[in-house]
């Protein structure tokens, strides 16, 4: 009866360990890799993301390398990256790509947005390359367009974010990264580089796609 009455407490003592446990486990955030070595990129993104989502950065998870994007397509390209370290890495990774779009010039940048003057990532001549092409030419409306893929456990999945707005003739403020400070979006009189991060995030086209994601991840 007492070794009865003992195990009894013991079990009874343990519960609010094992419920603790339990309870540690459900409110753990979940882990997204995104497939990104650009540091601004980055916090841009984590900005957006609710605290149950822990992001991690490629040189977090020890990738040092460049994806090579070799797709056709911004689609493409995004899930070249988050493919690899899905397969290379075993964690679920979301990757994304953008391009920026002028309608003078049918469309170009577009994909080879980050590469434009030559070399991968010198935003400077691109924006430089971009102003130069058009030099003259009256009209300057253009479009961000972000593709994001995600890969995990239950499959692939894209979403996409879109803003308009017009390629300003000289470069304007100092934040943001890439083609920022010539890109002034619709309604408003300040380039992206010369507005608040909360509203660039609120309006642009990252921010649009992230904010897909986000309400997809909700929902599984």
């Amino acid at each position: 009866m007492t070794n009865g009455g003992n195990s009894f407490n013991f079990i009874s003592e343990l519960k609010p360990i094992k419920i603790l446990f339990l309870l540690d486990e459900i409110v753990k955030p979940m882990q997204l890799v995104f497939a990104t070595h650009n540091e601004n990129k980055f916090k841009e993104v984590s900005a957006l993301l609710p605290d149950a989502i822990s992001l991690l950065s490629l040189s977090m998870i020890g990738c040092h390398e460049e994806i090579e994007e070799s797709g056709s397509t911004l689609l493409e390209n995004a899930q070249i990256k988050a493919h690899y370290v899905y397969e290379n890495y075993g964690l679920a990774c979301f990757a994304d790509d953008t391009g920026l779009l002028v309608e003078a010039l049918n469309d170009a940048p577009g994909i080879y947005s980050a590469r434009y003057a030559g070399e991968h990532g010198d935003a400077a001549a691109n924006m430089d390359k971009l102003l130069l092409e058009l030099d003259g030419i009256h009209n300057r409306n253009a479009r961000f367009e972000t593709v994001i893929a995600l890969i995990m456990n239950n499959g692939n999945h894209h979403f996409k974010g879109t803003v308009h707005g017009t390629i300003t003739h000289v470069k304007q403020g100092e934040e943001g990264f890439g083609y920022d400070p010539i890109f002034m979006p619709k309604g408003f009189d300040q380039t992206f580089a010369q507005l608040p991060l909360e509203t660039k995030n609120r309006i642009g086209h990252r921010g649009k796609a992230i904010q897909e994601l986000i309400s997809y991840l909700k929902s599984v």
